[in-house]
């Protein structure tokens, strides 16, 4: 069905047993995040939480908590939507089959925007950004954010909506130096369309002009973070996969209306005009630090008669983004392969922050008629991956042959790094990228959005059998004595917070001498740690720890290490030195006060009893 508002969604939610509400007073300081947070760790339903302190407005969130729900909101459209996008990715089909495609076609076509012919927000009401829920997500975040909005530019050389950008761009409302009411903050990272259009305002000495959309029919926010083809329009997509066009005018000062949002707020970006923003808790389990960022002067802020504040909470995966990201994956999933040839899957592994690191399966084809198949092609897709969009973000990439086993799962993390260990030649297989762009939220690397890549590429039959066990021998020198088994073939290895930089190195190099001479070939990797026992519990937390605290080029070692001709390599086992250090950005840690509330909230009579 196509839901016209937030609040009928909400309606069907509720009357399906997807939704619960809360009625008493909750703060938007860190309670409401934490309820949210308490209720989607328990796979539960969709929240309304009717009475927020300080604010006249609802709000409401985890709409998209589980795949499930998301099926459900778009159980009329997304098959069709998924042909759609099959369609984009292979249209021969349409002309081999064309009656089994009509229904689909007259979809996208009753999805273009339509522009309402009101010339000014009558069905609004106005209000100011201090009345808006002004939540706080983590207790050191700089402020209240919007985190579920749709940004909304247009490009100034190409003005009107089909060439408009629509994206999940985070905003901060207050804090640190903005002006009460007058000013908000506006994030957002490398490869985003915004910052095209924001080019082009500056290039002209012109304000940018922005309108934020908060709420709204729910196939809106899913348009805004969508990876959609060049040249297909977000709020045509909004329109297809929610059953109702993009409902549009603009008001009396040129803003761009959406007349089906819950919210709206309006405002410009003059060229060049920064302040600070942040810090954020962001979805890599860290905090975001504060930076300077594009600053919004804002204009108006309209909200609907009834309007539903829509939010949502970040933090270390998964997460509601993680739902999400499943929801966009089940509607995409065809669409990346056929655009790389010979790529057969690919993942964003959510568990260790998605852009940190990626796995892919691509086929080795430039040599069969030699038996002893080395990485060629899948070198080549690998570079290919690297230079597109925002999986060129990624830090960590590794590549498997498909041909070596076909039924090989990018989504099983533990089965796909065993077959990578099981196979990885460290003489040759490591491809480095140095100085170059890496995700604006990692702080792994040596300045903000600067950092490194690796590739790793794999292709060949086994040539180890991975340690299960630690063979009754095994010994480490200080300061690595203390270690545990993560998983078959890789090692956590504590080490003390305190050691220093000097000392790391020295140590290191005692450690090489100590190893290089033993066979390790039934362990391909050690990761140094601050914590073994938290790192080896389970393989979420491994790739975690490891991709999101390392940054290839300045963490990187090996047993036994040389450089050929500028290409690096190892002997022995591979080292990744996955402690935090002093540059890192904090991790995300929950306010004990706030968790003891919600406890109660948990407990026999409490609003959360059986959800929590």
């Amino acid at each position: 069905m196509g839901y016209p508002s937030l609040r009928a969604c909400l309606t069907d939610l509720e009357k399906n047993g997807h939704l619960i509400r809360i009625k008493e007073e909750v703060d938007p300081y860190l309670q409401m995040a934490a309820i949210h947070l308490r209720v989607y760790e328990h796979q539960g339903p969709a929240i309304l939480f009717e009475n927020v302190k300080g604010s006249r407005f609802p709000a409401a969130s985890n709409l998209f908590g589980t795949l499930d729900r998301s099926r459900f909101i778009f159980r009329d459209t997304l098959q069709k939507i998924k042909t759609l996008v099959d369609l984009k990715t292979d249209p021969i089909k349409a002309i081999k089959k064309p009656f089994s495609y009509a229904n689909v076609a007259l979809t996208a076509l009753s999805a273009l925007p339509m522009k309402t012919g009101k010339s000014a927000p009558v069905n609004f009401g106005r209000t100011q950004i201090s009345a808006l829920p002004q939540i706080v997500n983590w207790p050191m975040d700089g402020g209240p954010f919007v985190t579920m909005p749709q940004v909304y530019t247009e490009d100034i050389d190409k003005p009107g909506i089909m060439n408009a950008n629509l994206g999940m761009y985070r905003i901060q409302l207050s804090g640190n130096d903005y002006i009460t009411d007058r000013e908000i903050g506006l994030h957002y990272q490398l490869h985003r369309g915004i910052g095209v259009h924001q080019t082009k305002a500056n290039a002209k000495g012109q304000p940018l002009k922005v309108s934020i959309f908060i709420g709204g029919p729910p196939s809106h926010p899913v348009a805004a973070v969508m990876p959609l083809p060049e040249g297909l329009s977000e709020m045509t997509f909004a329109g297809a996969l929610g059953k109702r066009r993009f409902r549009y005018f603009y008001d009396a000062e040129g803003f761009c209306i959406s007349a089906d949002a819950d919210f709206v707020i309006t405002g410009t970006v003059m060229p060049h005009e920064n302040k600070p923003e942040g810090p954020f808790g962001d979805h890599l389990g860290y905090y975001s630090l504060t930076h300077p960022f594009p600053l919004m002067k804002v204009h108006n802020v309209y909200h609907r008669k009834d309007a539903i504040w829509s939010f949502t909470v970040v933090g270390r995966p998964p997460q509601e983004d993680t739902s999400f990201g499943a929801l966009i994956h089940e509607i995409t999933g065809s669409a990346l392969p056929s655009e790389i040839p010979g790529l057969h899957a690919v993942n964003a592994v959510d568990a260790a922050g998605v852009h940190p690191l990626l796995f892919a399966i691509g086929s080795e084809r430039y040599t069969p008629y030699i038996k002893e198949r080395q990485p060629q092609e899948i070198l080549t897709i690998a570079n290919h991956i690297l230079g597109k969009n925002q999986l060129s973000l990624a830090k960590y990439l590794f590549i498997a042959a498909k041909e070596d086993d076909p039924t090989l799962n990018v989504n099983d993390i533990a089965a796909f790094l065993k077959h990578m260990l099981e196979r990885v030649d460290l003489t040759r297989d490591l491809h480095f990228y140095t100085k170059t762009t890496i995700d604006t939220l990692d702080y792994s690397g040596s300045g903000l959005n600067s950092g490194s890549k690796v590739a790793v590429t794999v292709a060949g039959d086994k040539k180890r059998e991975l340690w299960t066990e630690l063979p009754a021998s095994f010994t480490l020198p200080r300061p690595f004595d203390m270690f545990k088994l993560a998983m078959p073939g890789v090692l956590a290895v504590e080490v003390n917070k305190n050691i220093g930089v000097e000392e790391l190195t020295a140590a290191l190099k005692n450690l090489d001498d100590y190893l290089k001479d033993k066979d390790l070939a039934g362990l391909p990797l050690i990761v140094l740690c601050d914590d073994a026992g938290f790192t080896a519990q389970n393989i979420n937390n491994l790739v975690w720890v490891t991709f999101t605290r390392s940054n290839p080029s300045h963490d990187i070692y090996g047993v036994h290490s040389f450089t050929e001709h500028k290409h690096w390599g190892c002997r022995g086992s591979l080292i990744i030195d996955a402690r935090i250090k002093s540059h890192h950005a904090p991790v995300l840690e929950k306010d004990p006060a706030v968790e003891k509330l919600v406890d109660q909230m948990g407990a026999k009579g409490g609003s959360l009893h059986g959800v929590i």
